[in-house]
């Protein structure tokens, strides 16, 4: 099992303590800010980074994650709980914290199921299209803030644009000023001097010039005053009815996160080097919800931006989310006075900054050079994640995700072998017709599972191997079944019918190379009856065609290897 703060060494305990002082810079005022796009009170938001953040990071095996209410779940909360309770109400809250702990139970139920895998089935376009739109959403709100211009951010990204626009006229320049300011810091100094936290200093510099030159008062927005003391446990307690109505609200959130939060977790395993455990993840994401609503704030899930910038301010473990967690609770208990001239134009220039990477620019170029298909199916869930939400996005993703294994896997490699029986011998497509492995046998080697997408394809091109060697040349099939892993009952049904037709050709069938639990699967569906199962190709070409001594004259030849 994995240590808690795995990768914390001496050597990089400055920068990851560091790191957790910037990350406790942006995620107060962001916090506070998906609390009232919630429609919670700004404590709500304080309350996920301390004891919800403290279980997240020392069960999860994702060491650069952060786990806190985004946007997106802030805006689903919202639209959720408000046909069942007015905003703002100590019911609304209530339900809050009810749909945070439905939403910890499924997580949980996820991981024990070993549900994971589902991160897995996403293949890399799918991650960028859909981590893409849920970055390019949030910087439309970071631009917002930069230019000083009022949007609603529960809205659509259209929508948001829409406000955006219509809001220029509105802009104040010296949060304009603030803001290119802050991003030519933060540019400039992530080229130069990348081990200085410049998001922290940027923080403090205009915090210190908004309040010395009163520019609130010039109509730069900050953050306000924020009501002090430390959270309280407690437990939802509403009607069964209200559970069960928040149930469908609760499955769109664990979907969103589960998407968001494995992909992102993935992307970075990757990117640097370190271990990704899906089912510990969820579970972590599981444990996390629970203590959010048992603690009275809402539902936790993964932060893109803040996560990117960790990355860029060279974190490599969950220490930050430790040192975020003791400070916020600091914070709540001495000093929230010191939030509220944090000017908002900053706060949207550091996470603005900190998303760029996650817009996948170049991988999208990278895509487009490489694998045009590849490239539509990015393209497609980040303009679906992006135009009509998280949830269409998922459903989307994973819809693309099936029919591009179905496309692969409806065309496997179908191979006629050499009479070696070693599966890199193949005979290619350009062999001439009447190729066989031996005299009267023909191996065929499939490599990919037999199921609904290719079991029509494998009898086609077994029959056409077979007619194109010519009338009673061929006596015996010997099927290759080591690259076949598994069998479902659409490829037994196309497989019976091949071995109907085998019969009335007159031509015996034959396995080799059968992985054990494949034998049983081939078994239990009725397809195994007396064939004979050889150890390997040789001993079935040795057994079946006793004069084939040599290799095959066709040598380097090719067969209708794809059944073409």
């Amino acid at each position: 099992m994995q240590r808690p703060l795995a990768g914390l060494t001496r050597g990089n305990l400055v920068t990851e303590l560091t790191a957790g002082v910037t990350l406790l810079a942006i995620a107060i005022p962001l916090n506070i800010g998906y609390a009232q796009i919630a429609g919670l009170p700004p404590t709500a938001g304080l309350y996920a980074l301390i004891v919800p953040t403290i279980v997240y990071a020392l069960v999860v095996s994702s060491r650069q994650l952060v786990a806190s209410p985004d946007a997106a779940a802030a805006a689903l909360v919202a639209s959720s709980i408000g046909g069942l309770a007015a905003a703002g109400s100590a019911d609304y809250a209530t339900l809050a914290l009810a749909q945070a702990i439905i939403c910890g139970v499924m997580f949980v139920l996820l991981a024990v199921f070993k549900l994971g895998f589902l991160a897995n089935f996403l293949s890399k376009p799918i991650l960028v299209g859909f981590v893409g739109g849920l970055a390019l959403d949030i910087m439309v709100s970071q631009i917002a803030k930069m230019l000083g211009v009022s949007i609603d951010s529960g809205k659509d990204f259209v929508g948001k644009v829409g406000d955006l626009v219509g809001g220029f006229t509105t802009l104040n320049g010296w949060s304009v000023l603030i803001s290119a300011a802050s991003v030519a810091v933060l540019l400039l100094g992530r080229r130069f001097l990348r081990s200085v936290p410049w998001a922290l200093i940027v923080l403090i510099v205009t915090t210190v010039v908004v309040v010395i030159a009163g520019l609130d008062a010039q109509g730069v927005h900050v953050l306000g005053a924020v009501p002090s003391g430390p959270p309280v446990l407690t437990w939802p307690m509403i009607d069964w009815t209200m559970w069960l109505a928040l149930v469908p609200s609760a499955i769109a959130l664990t979907l969103v996160t589960t998407a968001e939060g494995l992909l992102v977790s993935r992307s970075y395993a990757e990117k640097h080097g370190y271990p990704f455990r899906a089912n510990r993840d969820l579970l972590a994401f599981g444990a996390a919800n629970i203590a959010a609503g048992a603690q009275g704030s809402f539902s936790v899930g993964s932060s893109t931006s803040r996560t990117a910038a960790m990355d860029q301010a060279g974190s490599r473990t969950q220490l930050p989310s430790l040192v975020l967690a003791a400070g916020t609770l600091l914070l709540l208990l001495f000093g929230t006075a010191l939030l509220a001239d944090i000017p908002s134009p900053a706060i949207g220039a550091i996470v603005g900054v900190a998303i760029i990477p996650l817009l996948g620019i170049r991988d999208f170029i990278g895509l487009w050079q490489k694998d045009r298909f590849e490239f539509v199916i990015g393209a497609v869930c980040f303009l679906v994640t992006l135009l009509i939400g998280s949830i269409p996005g998922i459903l989307v993703a994973f819809v693309l995700a099936l029919i591009n294994l179905a496309k692969r896997a409806s065309n496997p490699a179908i191979d006629v072998l050499e009479s070696s029986g070693d599966p890199g011998e193949s005979l290619l497509e350009d062999a001439p017709a009447g190729t066989v492995t031996a005299p009267g046998v023909i191996v065929i080697r499939l490599a990919a599972p037999l199921f609904f997408a290719n079991g029509a394809v494998f009898s086609s091109a077994v029959k056409e191997a077979i007619r194109s060697a010519g009338p009673h040349t061929v006596d015996h099939l010997v099927v290759d079944m080591e690259a076949v892993t598994d069998v479902d009952i659409t490829g037994a049904e196309s497989f019976e019918s091949l071995k109907e037709w085998l019969t009335t050709q007159s031509v015996s069938l034959a396995f080799s190379r059968v992985r054990p639990n494949t034998l049983h699967r081939l078994t239990a569906l009725g397809l195994l009856d007396d064939e004979q199962v050889y150890a390997t190709n040789r001993a079935a070409i040795t057994h079946l065609s006793p004069s084939a001594t040599e290799p095959s004259a066709a040598g380097t030849s090719n067969s209708e290897g794809d059944g073409r």
